[in-house]
């Protein structure tokens, strides 16, 4: 039996989820546990004139209301890490502190100014009452722009950074020499990750020991900056994770919230939790997105891509969080020139600073931002130059005999075959139809489009991982170095283990989010998780498989035993004596030979896999009301060798749902004093099943020889696709009414609106 036999293993995690017996933080929280409360920043931007809690200390109930000033007393810096990059020209970006409470100035509706523990909710809520808050208001900054009064003085104009790729001389040759030129101008618009299940925390002391637990998507980062916060051994931290519901990123970075519950149970010696509710999150869980992109398209007189020149101008939100600097600029650049033949190629990447919430990872983190615009511009191009979309894009193809392939970007894509991806995406779609399928709609009234994109996805995340497998008398118990987020770990995991070691998956045991019993991990992000992890797992196996060998081998009387995974036995060639796996455990315990049971090993994929695909929409609008439909859908993937095909056309359902959310309704909306008006689920559109239908998923792998497992990694791909490929339909329905550039997201008034105008002035809107 091949390891990874790609069989369709209904999910393991299901029955406990579906049952009720899911354990979240909430649900773990201890007995008597106190409450904290957020004191959030009611206005935008504004100078700190009054703060005054000793009311708020004086409510019955409350133990503790800590502020800016009340960490400097206690010695503890203000402060929330970040990654800085480097500016085009070789200077650092621009570093302002982001302060775990806000200090002399507030920045943001919903920037934590004050923290509270009580005995209950309504307690912490009555002394949020009692605090005595003004500023002198400031402008608020919320244009994506530089420009005006600046947030942070080490950031005039309030440009964070200047970033810069490829280049620059090249792609303005291709622009001069080139025989036709495209320029278009997209906006990709800000989205919350508004996860399941949102953020949560507690905190308590055990012993001299802290225990953070919170639903986050790898424990040993926050551990290593608690601990240097508080100026403790890490060994005096453990951090633990357990279910969590739903992260796309968002739960990956340090938030306020764990430094403080920290502080609380450490200081006060009791058990503190803490859970935002949905309004909280959309005020303080970083956005994503947020960006206008304008590409500029060189073609050759064959219409053949020779020179790409893009700039980006992307939102921070009023501070840099944990990974922020990197999204537009390293990440958005790894897949930049996507999956065409140009080294003349080029970008810049303008951070700016505004009076809004942090803006960081979220699901594809700078990947689906990259796709999106070159897409969509190439979507343009056809469209202005008179050719078929497939076509265009299949002239420029990087072809699969140049594989592997070194992109301007510097990345070396290691495998793949677009075009017959693509070809097999049109007859799965029935491109050949579409014609037809738009006259019935025509005759009906209503607009019908057809769009696609060729996505090409950059593994991200630390390519080493760790995992350890322990053989004990009941099966097999597995520590591994990712976190689940609700994708089926547990199962692909499980799958795997079994395929090596043939023991049934009731009978292995997947440890995960627990510092202490895990001494290193990469986290889950950036659809590293089953290729890496999945790699180490089965690497370990095999280490493990080997130390058992000679053990077995005394044990039957033979050499050159080989082990069957078929019937979990040890054999040798010429004997017909046999030693299960689970007797050999038994053996080796009675034995006291507990050594042979365990092994541990890290591994080193060989390179970034690049999961690639074609994703084909057609929608139907009616153009009296606005109303867009979803009327099919097809993707053809190539995710290398699949695990389980059925959690990885669930992976991709989901992923083509939360870009749909993006394109039909998800937009978040400040107003003109920076207050959130879409804080709640009557405001902000989430996609709902009827707005999405059943979708064709095909898998078309192509060799890849970057992991042991030959898999691509599929987590984010659904949305890196799903963007273009239906904003593309869209603009296809509207051009023949003269709507020449149509921004997401496309609610029916904003369509009904735009199909007026362009009737109002006679179309080219």
């Amino acid at each position: 039996m091949k390891f990874g036999s790609s069989q369709s293993v209904t999910r393991v995690e299901d029955e406990r989820f579906l049952t009720g017996h899911g354990r979240y933080v909430d649900d773990l929280a201890p007995e008597g546990a106190l409450v904290a409360h957020v004191f959030r920043s009611p206005v935008a931007h504004g100078e700190i004139t009054e703060l005054d809690v000793s009311d708020a200390r004086a409510i019955p109930g409350v133990h503790l209301v800590v502020t800016a000033a009340d960490l400097a007393v206690s010695g503890l810096a203000n402060s929330i890490p970040f990654t800085v990059i480097d500016n085009a020209d070789g200077s650092k970006a621009a570093a302002p502190r982001r302060p775990i409470l806000a200090e002399g100035r507030v920045r943001f509706v919903g920037e934590p100014v004050a923290f509270i523990v009580a005995d209950s909710q309504s307690a912490a809520r009555d002394a949020a009452e009692a605090i005595l808050f003004d500023t002198r208001d400031l402008a608020p900054k919320l244009d994506v722009a530089p420009g005006g009064a600046p947030i942070h003085d080490e950031a005039p104009d309030n440009v964070c950074y200047s970033w810069a790729a490829g280049d620059s001389a090249a792609a303005e040759a291709a622009l001069s020499d080139a025989a036709h030129v495209v320029n278009v101008t997209v906006e990709d618009s800000r989205i919350m990750a508004a996860s399941l299940e949102p953020r949560a925390i507690y905190a308590e002391m055990e012993g001299n020991r802290l225990h953070v637990c919170e639903n986050g998507q790898g424990v040993w980062t926050k551990k290593a900056e608690i601990a240097a916060w508080l100026g403790v051994d890490p060994d005096m931290v453990k951090v633990t994770t357990p279910d969590v519901g739903g992260a796309f990123g968002m739960k990956t970075m340090r938030y306020p919230e764990h430094f403080l519950l920290s502080y609380a149970a450490r200081t006060l010696d009791r058990p503190v939790r803490w859970m935002a509710d949905r309004t909280e999150s959309m005020l303080s869980d970083n956005a994503g997105r947020d960006l206008t992109c304008t590409a500029e398209l060189a073609f050759d007189a064959d219409y053949r891509l020779t020179g790409y020149r893009l700039n980006t101008v992307s939102n921070l939100g009023a501070y840099c969080s944990g990974f922020s600097q990197i999204i537009q600029s390293r990440l958005f650049s790894h897949v930049f020139p996507g999956v065409y033949d140009v080294q003349a190629a080029a970008m810049t990447n303008t951070a700016v600073f505004t009076n809004t919430t942090q803006v960081d990872a979220y699901r594809g983190a700078g990947r689906p931002e990259a796709i999106y615009v070159l897409e969509r511009a190439m979507d343009h191009a056809a469209r202005v130059l008179g050719l078929d979309p497939m076509e265009l894009r299949r002239r420029s193809f990087i072809d699969a005999g140049q594989m592997p392939y070194r992109t301007a970007a510097g990345e070396l894509y290691d495998s793949g075959d677009f075009a017959r991806a693509m070809d097999r995406a049109a007859k799965e779609a029935d491109v050949a139809g579409f014609a037809a399928r738009r006259a019935e709609s025509a005759a009906a009234g209503k607009l019908r489009g057809q769009g696609m994109c060729y996505y090409i996805e950059a593994i991200l995340g630390a390519p080493m991982e760790t995992a350890k497998v322990d053989l004990t008398a009941k099966g097999a118990r597995v520590y591994v170095g990712t976190q689940s987020n609700g994708q089926g770990h547990e199962t692909v995991y499980k799958q795997l283990l079994r395929d090596k070691l043939g023991l049934e998956l009731d009978q292995i045991e997947i440890v995960q989010g627990d510092s202490d019993l895990i001494a290193k991990g990469g986290g889950t992000g950036g659809s590293r998780s089953v290729t890496v992890q999945g790699s180490a797992i089965h690497a370990t196996s095999e280490v493990l498989l080997d130390r058992l060998r000679p053990f077995a081998e005394e044990a039957i009387g033979a050499e050159d035993a080989r082990f069957d995974p078929e019937e979990a036995v040890f054999r040798a060639p010429g004997s017909n004596t046999v030693i299960g796996l689970m007797e050999l455990v038994e053996k080796a315990e009675a034995e006291d030979r507990a050594d042979l049971l365990t092994a541990e090993k890290e591994i080193r994929n060989a390179g970034r896999s690049f999961p690639n695909g074609c994703h084909i929409a057609e929608v139907e609008i009616d153009p009296e009301t606005g109303d867009l439909v979803i009327d099919r859908y097809t993707v053809v993937d190539d995710l290398g060798n699949l695990m389980n095909p059925m959690l990885v056309a669930g992976q991709i359902h989901g992923g083509v749902v939360q870009g749909a959310g993006q394109v039909m309704n998800e937009r978040v909306v400040y107003d003109e004093d920076g207050q959130l008006l879409t804080a709640t689920f009557m405001d902000y559109g989430m996609p709902r099943a009827e707005d999405v239908p059943f979708f064709d998923f095909h898998s078309q792998p192509t060799e890849t020889a970057t992991n042991t497992l030959g898999m691509k990694g599929c987590g984010e791909a659904g949305t890196i696709g799903a963007m273009a490929a239906l904003a593309n339909a869209v603009q296809d329905a509207l051009w023949p009414v003269g709507v020449r550039v149509a921004d997401m997201p496309f609610t029916p008034h904003r369509l009904w609106r735009m199909i007026a105008e362009a009737r109002k002035t006679g179309g080219e809107t």
